[in-house]
């Protein structure tokens, strides 16, 4: 398959662009130590749109990408969101940008040139709008060929953990009760923030069983929620978090490897393990639907072909197979901040305002209190009514 050509910006390009760089080559464990006015060196081919979401929300000022943002094989969105965020990428830098830097020290870029005291460290392709979009044309037309791999993937994965898909075998036992109650599922995924806000009424009334996966578990407790339990490979929730109280599960390899084991135990925190192929948003669902869950709501999880893709990995086949599964009791709250917010307007407003002071003096008018304070009133209004008068 033809990979796309990224283009060259013009002359027109910004001028040169300087911060304190840091590094590496996992964007997720990177974007916890950003701060403000850095510039990012990374080395995530295909950036994907939540690891750009998060280096947007940072506040740095460019990316360095060691690999291609856009390899070809899909349409990933990261790109497009750096660009739209106002972050600078420049991208295809090669080993040199890992070679010649290291953590704190002030780079400037010029052009896709990265320069240290003056010096080129690297050189690669300073992307913009147009090249990003052209690339990402080019991408679209090798998704058949991606469509494939998943669909094999997802046959692949089908005959590797059938057993837990079907029967259920190999969930863990928890001590939280979920048989007969909501389930509330939170990934740091797309609009997390955004769907948990307009979720407070229902999370309030249905008291849901609150499953954050990895750094969901951050998102709720900086909602104010404390979650029951925690999944995944613990990569990416902070010990803090880990501490809150929360049932820990990590998610293993499935021959029974789990690194995250380690340092959840290394915070002084007890864990079981979930052994599986799947990614650790399904190890979730799986686990809900089988201690007999009533309904699973899912926020910020992957839905459709190019979030499985853009996700980056094989395991998303594991996803598809999941939501067959789980059948009619998830419900997918992605995109319902777009769909529904709680907004009143100013008519409504000013009406329930004008129907408060009416049944306040009703009230007043017919009570025994009342009247004797409505004539006190009248009798003030009419005494300052007559010195009025003998003043004009």
């Amino acid at each position: 398959m033809r990979l796309p050509t990224l283009r060259r910006t013009r002359s027109t390009e910004p001028g040169p662009v300087s911060g304190v760089a840091r590094l590496d080559r996992r964007t997720k464990r990177l974007t916890g130590r950003l701060r403000p006015g850095d510039i990012a060196v990374i080395d995530h081919l295909d950036l994907d749109r939540v690891a750009a979401d998060s280096l947007v929300a940072s506040g740095v000022t460019a990316v360095l990408n060691a690999k291609p943002s856009i390899s070809g094989r899909y349409p990933n969105l990261g790109p497009e969101v750096l660009i739209k965020g106002g972050v600078l990428l420049v991208d295809g830098l090669g080993e040199d940008i890992f070679k010649g830097l290291r953590e704190g020290q002030t780079v400037s870029i010029d052009g896709g040139t990265v320069l240290l005291a003056g010096e080129p460290v690297a050189t690669g392709v300073r992307q913009d709008t147009e090249t990003v979009a052209q690339a990402m044309a080019d991408a679209r037309e090798g998704l058949s060929v991606q469509l494939e791999a998943f669909a094999q993937n997802t046959l692949d994965y089908m005959k590797q953990e059938r057993e837990l898909l079907l029967d259920g075998v190999g969930v863990p036992d928890v001590r939280t009760r979920i048989a007969g109650r909501h389930v509330l599922i939170v990934v740091r995924g797309y609009d997390y923030k955004e769907d948990l806000d307009v979720l407070r009424p229902y999370i309030r009334e249905y008291k849901p069983v609150l499953i954050g996966v990895d750094g969901g578990a951050d998102a709720l407790v900086e909602n104010g929620y404390t979650p029951d339990l925690i999944i995944g490979d613990m990569d990416s929730v902070t010990d803090d978090v880990l501490r809150c109280g929360a049932e820990v599960i990590v998610h293993a390899y499935p021959d029974g490897r789990a690194p995250g084991l380690e340092r959840v135990r290394g915070v002084g925190v007890d864990a079981i393990t979930f052994p599986a192929a799947a990614t650790s948003e399904d190890l979730a669902m799986l686990l809900a639907d089988e201690k007999g869950a009533s309904l699973i709501v899912a926020v910020g999880t992957h839905a459709n072909l190019v979030e499985f893709l853009d996700k980056g990995r094989g395991g998303m086949a594991s996803t598809f197979l999941t939501r067959l599964k789980v059948g009619g009791k998830l419900v997918d709250a992605k995109g319902v901040s777009r769909l529904y917010r709680q907004n009143i307007s100013g008519s409504a407003l000013l009406l329930l305002v004008l129907s408060a002071l009416a049944a306040m003096a009703s009230a007043v008018a017919v009570s025994t209190v009342g009247k004797a304070y409505l004539t006190v009133v009248s009798e003030w209004w009419n005494n300052l009514v007559f010195q009025l008068d003998n003043f004009f």
